[in-house]
């Protein structure tokens, strides 16, 4: 069976993916790496895609008892951010992979959801373009998580060992962020609101470049981006840093100057749903161990901020991860569900 999975909407180039976005989705696997040779990847139909994902994920053991859920494992999904080439998104997915889903104590599968950023520092805005453009692909993939979590209730209902055996989760990177909001607007619309199960159980938003009012609807619904975000998923945990000088360029590049979620967090005081949490990370950086990356990327190198990042997919409580010390005493987190 695969190990690694990749779902792109980027046009097929001879020698790899391009900027450029193709004609639809397309669908891969591979067994080993190095993950940034297309050569490693095989193209396959968006059925047999299926069809090997859901066998793994139908492998995974069935638990009895509610009080292990944290051990239910994950197929999770990885939208890159702003300024990743096809490799540069290979590269850091193989990093996820090898730190929070492969191995022993492993989430489970990973499937990366690659889109035509340009991959250039001078191309912020083109890429924000292309990431608007890309949200439609990443909600027909949104879209079929959901009939396959829908349809694994219906079959619980005739036999309670055909439950779904994984959860569904999301790791957004940067204006990975941005795709994945205008994806949840389009797919929360599509099943006509509101949805019949959660469709994701933990979304992980890392260096979110997005506004950083996005959930200010708070508990009112009123059909916005973020109303949409928030019913679609069970928990939603956003990972800032002051620290984060790409996001203070991006928050410029914006005419109206709105700040960005991932550079300062939700703003205090404003409304927000009561299943969604931030976590300041600069403690980690400014006390632990210096990365290679700078601070916007730094978060998939920290070993502190990948034991956060698991923690919190597993479903801990956010009083449990001060306990445990997975929230350091200077790390500044707040509301969650």
């Amino acid at each position: 069976m695969p190990r690694y999975w990749m779902v792109t909407n980027r046009k097929v180039g001879s020698t790899g993916l391009t900027g450029e976005r193709g004609d639809g989705l397309t669908f891969w696997t591979a067994t080993d790496g190095p993950l940034d040779r297309l050569s490693a990847w095989t193209k396959v139909s968006r059925e047999r895609f299926q069809a090997l994902l859901t066998g793994t994920a139908n492998k995974f053991a069935l638990l009895k008892d509610e009080n292990f859920n944290e051990q239910q494992q994950h197929v999770s999904l990885f939208v890159h951010g702003y300024n990743n080439d096809w490799k540069d998104a290979a590269r850091r997915y193989a990093s996820i992979c090898k730190a929070l889903y492969h191995g022993e104590g492993g989430l489970g599968e990973c499937v990366l959801f690659t889109w035509p950023s340009d991959g250039q520092t001078t191309s912020y805005l083109p890429d924000r373009r292309d990431a608007r453009a890309s949200a439609a692909d990443l909600a027909e993939l949104l879209d079929g998580f959901y009939v396959w979590l829908l349809d694994r209730q219906e079959a619980a209902t005739r036999d309670p060992k055909l439950a779904c055996r994984a959860k569904v989760s999301v790791i957004a990177h940067s204006m990975g962020n941005y795709v994945l909001q205008k994806a949840a607007q389009m797919a929360w619309s599509r099943r006509n609101q509101p949805l019949l199960v959660s469709l994701i159980n933990q979304l992980v938003m890392v260096a979110a470049d997005v506004d950083n009012d996005l959930f200010a609807s708070g508990e009112t619904t009123d059909g916005s981006d973020g109303d949409a975000l928030a019913n679609l998923t069970y928990r939603i945990t956003a990972l800032y840093s002051g620290l984060d000088q790409v996001l203070g360029v991006s928050a410029g590049l914006k005419h109206f100057g709105k700040r960005r979620l991932g550079r300062s967090g939700i703003p205090n005081g404003t409304p927000r749903p009561d299943n969604v949490w931030d976590v300041d990370c600069t403690p980690f950086f400014e006390q632990g161990p210096k990365t290679k990356s700078g601070i916007h990327s730094a978060y998939f190198e920290h070993p502190d901020t990948l034991a956060l990042m698991k923690h919190v997919l597993v479903g801990t409580d956010r009083g449990v991860l001060f306990s445990r010390g997975a929230l350091t005493p200077g790390t500044s987190a707040r509301p969650s569900s």
